[in-house]
């Protein structure tokens, strides 16, 4: 039996146009050489930006979702920003082979950071849409790309060169 590559995703909210075209490319990529050698499962938060694209491109390649829902303690698709933002949320949540609910956690901030770690913790790859620069705040994408390193889990950058985020 083959088994399966869990490619987990983490990244910034906020994506400059020119910048989803080249990560575009690069999810693709890597879907395509993990998908070379076997089966490929996506895990992703289905955030605005990042996670949202990485779950789309993954359901749109065949490749089942499994939707980690950060324990924010109040409804999290609210807090996902506007209506675009919460739309996808919705429909990419309907496609999704699975959901796993996470515990509430004292803070939104230490929510997204546990869903985060949970990801890396069960991925055997994780795609960073990232700018190298530090985490804005507990569960950033540099906080989650350290824990990546630190527990072993090879990291794939993937940012436009010379792009700033907003």
């Amino acid at each position: 039996m083959e088994r399966t590559t869990r490619i987990g995703v983490t990244g910034h909210r906020d994506l400059p146009e020119p910048v989803v075209e080249w990560v575009s490319a690069g999810i693709l990529d890597e879907f395509s050489r993990q998908a070379a050698s076997g089966p490929v499962e996506a895990f992703s938060a289905l955030a605005a930006g990042a996670d949202q694209l990485f779950a789309d491109l993954a359901l749109r390649s065949g490749i089942p979702v499994t939707a980690v829902i950060p324990g924010t303690g109040t409804d999290y698709e609210r807090q996902l920003g506007g209506p675009e933002a919460r739309l996808a949320f919705r429909r990419l949540l309907l496609d999704c082979a699975d959901r796993v609910d996470l515990p509430v956690e004292r803070t939104r901030e230490e929510a997204y950071a546990a869903a985060g770690r949970w990801i890396v913790d069960h991925a055997d790859r994780l795609v960073a849409v990232w700018d190298g620069e530090p985490a804005r705040g507990i569960g950033g994408t540099g906080e989650i790309v350290a824990y990546a390193s630190r527990v072993g889990v090879p990291v794939r950058v993937l940012w436009r060169p010379g792009a700033r985020r907003p």
